[in-house]
């Protein structure tokens, strides 16, 4: 699957002075106002569009109805003074006065999806944000077709922007800005394209393969356990819920070396969630294919610290299982001994992902980090609680918060919640130091994040990322964002490693 191994299908990225006499497409922002639909940014437009062309553009628009809203698109003939274009497409960019970075990355997102088959985009839209820009257009020309053969293979009109050059005002202008923005652009990528990849491609030991791959690529440390040495060292919980299934789990840990500040990164890698024997409803079951985008995400954001040289250690230790029900399947009322020595009495086999989570948190602390950090595809009650764009954010409270303001600034939404100190008696097992889901579906997301707490070591900055909804768009493309795997949340992840990194 060289989609995983070679990130080279986005969009060529690159900066430009001038409009060029090869450009399929000119892309330009369109901002709404009192007075109608005005071009932006004005500083930028001046140095590569006469006056007299500016305005025959916003007639054109006027007349096809550009108003200058949010993410509208209004395609029209290149007017007199272009002749080295064959078309502008206008993509709205809502009033000024609430234009920010991520609604610049949405615009150029839907640009993208709207321009295929152009072979050379060139965009003004760099002028306000040359990163979030490029990062739009690359992740809006996101495509997965590895399984796609000849039959429905993408047509020549069809296929993805091959260019995209950005408009800047002089030589060397933002090329560390968009470096940066092409390697983030890229981890996203490769996070959407292991949550895209079915199961019957990427199981357990499948999984494992192809981060350790990518990982001795990038010149990182990893380790594999497969299924005998996760039995010898006591990893109870991920050998409980892989029991079930013919393809045994496994656990990955990269390691990447840069600084003296330490972060443990952990995320839930079930390649494909039946519920075991508390079996899932047949109904959007395949949907389940997306239940290793907590690993997946710190798979890539762990690569791309490496790619960034950020000053600080990051480690990702990634528990990978499939969860099948069978006649070796664990059992509702069956007790584990997870990493660490807790039991856990097993109620619901379908809350499997704190079980192989919890492992792996432990063995993260025993690196002794300064973070933790989890990220799952952890609970329906996340979605109830939040919808399926909002990630819920939990943990230590003042690390909490801060991941859940940078997540926002970064445009993924993230949301701190709180972790009820009455639900946690509602874990509290008859048999075992603890069950895997109290007797209530009442605030489900807070009493799995409760669950987890137990595994983090003392003094550990720690929080959990619950993205349930937002790691799979089982809707309509919006924005940057296509159906399938979203690769929320790596550009959190790899925006909470930088700022520990300046701290």
């Amino acid at each position: 699957m060289t989609a995983i191994a070679d990130r080279s299908l986005g969009p060529e990225l690159a900066c430009t002075e001038t409009i060029g006499a090869d450009t399929d497409v000119l892309v330009v922002g369109v901002a709404a106002s009192e007075d109608g639909p005005t071009l932006v940014p004005e500083d930028l437009f001046g140095t590569v569009l006469t006056a007299e062309v500016r305005t025959d553009l916003l007639d054109q628009l006027g007349a096809v109805g550009a108003r200058g809203k949010a993410e509208e698109v209004r395609r029209i003939p290149a007017p007199a003074g272009l002749d080295d274009v064959s078309s502008v497409l206008a993509v709205g960019l809502g009033t000024l006065d609430d234009l920010d970075a991520e609604q610049i990355r949405r615009s150029a997102g839907v640009a993208a999806r709207a321009l295929t088959g152009a072979a050379r985009v060139v965009t003004t839209l760099s002028g306000l944000d040359l990163a979030a820009t490029a990062e739009g257009f690359y992740l809006g020309a996101y495509s997965f077709t590895s399984f796609r053969s000849s039959k429905s293979a993408p047509k020549p009109d069809e296929l993805p922007i091959a260019r995209v050059d950005l408009l800047v005002p002089e030589p060397g202008f933002g090329e560390e800005a968009l470096s940066r923005a092409r390697l983030t652009a890229e981890a996203v990528a490769t996070a959407r394209d292991f949550v895209n990849t079915p199961p019957s491609h990427l199981f357990p030991a499948e999984f494992a393969s192809r981060a350790q791959e990518l990982a001795e690529a990038a010149g990182l440390t990893v380790e594999v356990l497969d299924e005998k040495a996760l039995e010898a060292a006591g990893y109870g919980g991920v050998l409980g819920v892989g029991k079930g299934s013919s393809r045994p789990p496994r656990l990955i840990r990269i390691s990447y070396q840069g600084g003296p500040k330490k972060v443990a990164l952990v995320g839930k890698g079930i390649t494909f969630d039946t519920g075991g024997i508390s079996i899932k409803p047949a109904q959007n079951m395949e949907n389940m294919t997306s239940d290793m985008a907590g690993a997946a995400a710190v798979i890539a954001t762990t690569l791309l610290a490496a790619r960034l040289s950020l000053p600080l250690t990051v480690t990702a230790t990634v528990p990978m299982a499939e969860n099948m029900p069978s006649a070796t399947a664990q059992r509702p009322g069956d007790v584990l001994t997870q990493y660490g020595g807790t039991t856990v009495e097993v109620i619901n086999t379908d809350a499997e992902g704190r079980l192989i989570l919890a492992d792996a948190m432990v063995r993260a602390g025993e690196d002794e980090p300064d973070y933790l950090i989890d990220v799952a595809t952890l609970t329906g009650a996340q979605m109830s609680a939040l919808g399926t764009r909002t990630p819920g954010v939990m943990g230590t409270e003042e690390f909490r918060d801060r991941v859940a303001r940078i997540s926002r600034e970064v445009g993924e939404n993230g949301w701190a919640m709180p972790l009820p100190s009455e639900l946690r008696a509602d874990l509290n097992s008859k048999v075992a130091d603890l069950a895997n889901v109290a007797p209530h579906r009442w605030g489900g997301m807070l009493s799995a994040a409760l669950f987890l707490r137990e595994f983090v070591p003392e003094n550990v900055q720690w929080a959990h990322l619950d993205v349930a909804g937002p790691a799979f768009n089982t809707g309509g493309p919006f924005g940057y964002i296509g159906k399938g795997g979203t690769g929320v949340p790596v550009r959190t992840l790899i925006a909470v490693l930088d700022a520990i990194a300046t701290e």
